[in-house]
């Protein structure tokens, strides 16, 4: 890789205002250093992540690892754990993305982590039948099952095309996931707890959307409100990329309340356009 190539990759990572992308790049950065780490220390490195950086189901412990509710999400077994989550964030994120705002990205993506891993910590305190014994939670599956969710619920009947499968609307592999989800919960799978937040996750996504198109925007609090401030009189100045925004904004919130299919000819390639500037 070039010196130009590492700088475009650092950029769409860290300096885009890309959500997906920034926490891709931080999520492959932990793996990478954990993963030396834990290389030259012959494993000691796991034990301390499982320790105290992993969600723990043990009510006792969150005291003093509340902070895990966080750093779980960041954590990975192997490549292929990584792999697989950071793909979906790719294609998940960038869609969600086209559609909705990075604020609210935000809100989906952390309240999808903290609430698969609250259901994975209810479910396995009140389900004896589980063995509990030391049971914690990590990686970003729930969170980016709250983004594949939330856009899902948004437009149900977007189609993405499959190797082997062709065009399949969201709404369907949704389904698909949220079954085995529900099918890997049963005793004797290999990852309840996963699949226990993931479905928690999902559940944050799909409530998300659904009070956004009632008029209900959770991730209001992160608005900035404007600050008053004096200007002396000048000639006026053309006002086009503010009022184009202001045009993106209203049509985003319009996909937000009664879905893109409603959206008119005009509207459609207005974000169209926007979305290649």
């Amino acid at each position: 890789m070039n010196n130009n190539s590492f700088k475009d990759l650092s950029y769409r990572l860290f300096k885009s205002g890309n959500p997906a992308m920034f926490y891709i790049g931080v999520n492959t950065i932990v793996f990478l250093v954990l993963g030396i780490a834990n290389f030259f220390t012959k494993g000691a490195v796991d034990s301390l992540v499982a320790q105290y950086l992993a969600f723990p189901f043990d009510i006792a412990q969150w005291p003093t690892r509340f902070y895990t509710l966080i750093t779980y999400a960041f954590l990975h077994q192997n490549i292929f754990h990584i792999l697989f989550n950071m793909l979906w964030l790719y294609w998940m994120g960038n869609l969600f993305l086209d559609f909705l705002k990075p604020r609210q990205f935000q809100v989906v993506y952390w309240g999808g982590a903290i609430l698969g891993a609250l259901t994975f910590a209810l479910i396995y305190n009140l389900s004896p039948q589980l063995n509990a014994n030391g049971a914690i939670l990590l990686g970003a599956s729930a969170a980016v099952m709250a983004i594949f969710s939330g856009v899902t619920t948004l437009i149900p009947n977007y189609s993405i095309r499959l190797i082997l499968f062709g065009d399949v609307k969201l709404k369907y592999l949704l389904l698909v996931y949220i079954i085995i989800d529900v099918i890997g919960t049963s005793p004797g799978s290999g990852n309840i707890g996963g699949n226990l937040a993931h479905l928690g996750g999902a559940f944050f996504g799909f409530v998300y959307i659904k009070l956004l198109q009632n008029g209900t925007d959770l991730s209001s609090f992160l608005v900035k409100k404007p600050k008053l401030k004096v200007v002396k009189n000048e000639a006026p100045k053309k006002k086009t990329s503010a009022v184009n925004q202001a045009e993106i904004d209203a049509i985003l919130d319009k996909i937000s309340k009664s879905g893109y299919e409603n959206l008119s000819a005009k509207e459609k390639q207005t974000l169209f356009d926007a979305s290649k500037n």
